[in-house]
Parts: C-alpha cells; sequence; structure tokens
C-alpha cells in the first residue's frame, strides 16, 4: 500500500495514538468506528459528496460509506478511504503497526481544496483545527474500545 502520498494529493497531517491492545483488537475497534468518520449521510449529501451511500462489506476494496471509499485495504495493517466534494478531493490513510505495549494507529490526511470555495472550506476545516479535533477524537475512541476489547 502507498502511504507515502495518496494519488499524488497534497499531505495535510498526521495523527498517532498508540493503542494498548494487540492489532486484531486495534482493527476490530476500527472497523467499528469508520462508518461514522464521515459524519454521516446529511453532511454528505450537504457537501455533494462522493460517494454518496454505503455499500459493501467495510474494509473491502470498493465498499463505501458516506464520503468514502475503500481504496486500498490490506487487513490489520492498513486502509485507503478516497472521496470528494464540491470544495476537496482527499483521502485518509489509516495504518496499523505494532510496538511494545500495544499498536500505534496512525491516521495521515491528503487533500487538494481547489479554487477560491476549496480555499475558504480549508481554513474553515483545517485553519480552524475542526478537522485536527475530530481525527485525534476517532483515534481516542478507537484507543478506547481496543483497550476495552483487549482487557474482555
Amino acid at each position: 500500500m502507498t502511504t507515502d502520498s495518496s494519488d499524488a494529493l497534497p499531505f495535510v497531517d498526521e495523527h498517532r495514538v498508540l493503542a494498548p491492545a494487540p492489532v486484531p483488537a486495534v482493527w476490530r475497534a476500527l472497523a467499528r468506528q469508520v462508518p461514522g468518520a464521515g459524519g454521516g449521510g446529511a453532511l454528505a449529501r450537504l457537501l455533494g459528496a462522493e460517494p454518496r451511500h454505503a455499500a459493501g462489506r467495510l474494509f473491502d476494496p470498493g465498499a463505501t460509506l458516506p464520503g468514502f471509499a475503500v481504496a486500498e485495504a490490506v487487513p490489520g495493517r492498513s486502509v485507503r478511504l478516497t472521496g470528494r466534494h464540491r470544495f476537496s478531493r482527499y483521502a485518509l490513510v489509516l495504518t496499523l503497526t505494532a510496538r511494545p505495549g500495544g499498536t500505534v494507529l496512525s491516521a495521515r490526511t491528503y487533500a487538494e481544496f481547489p479554487g477560491l470555495p476549496g480555499r475558504l472550506y480549508r481554513l474553515l476545516v483545517i485553519g480552524s483545527g475542526a478537522h485536527r479535533v475530530l481525527v485525534a477524537r476517532m483515534l481516542r475512541t478507537v484507543r478506547r474500545r481496543a483497550a476495552r476489547d483487549a482487557a474482555d
């Protein structure tokens, strides 16, 4: 899987968290969390996101959820989600790496924001810190769920 550039989109940021759980538990927790990552169908419709609807089995290449399509997946290791809407074309690459004490879950974002509407959207979402807050919250939720599952 190519994680250094996602279809030649510009790199935006990377966030990481160490989950005190083995890779399989983190992968399962990630699979439970990702369906909400795009904000659901209402936000996807508002932004004119593609894809618009969920289809297929999550983390199978070609599967979709509102705002994202599974472009690539290596079970237990990584998944690349791609999408677009009227203000941006983007990719989210999620990678799991076993480390002493657990699993590092990394989320790398790539995106382009064409034209003035795209630049304004970037300012609203990236410049305001909203993207950072939402991705960090998603990673913390996965960490918490994986740790709870591993303890059971």
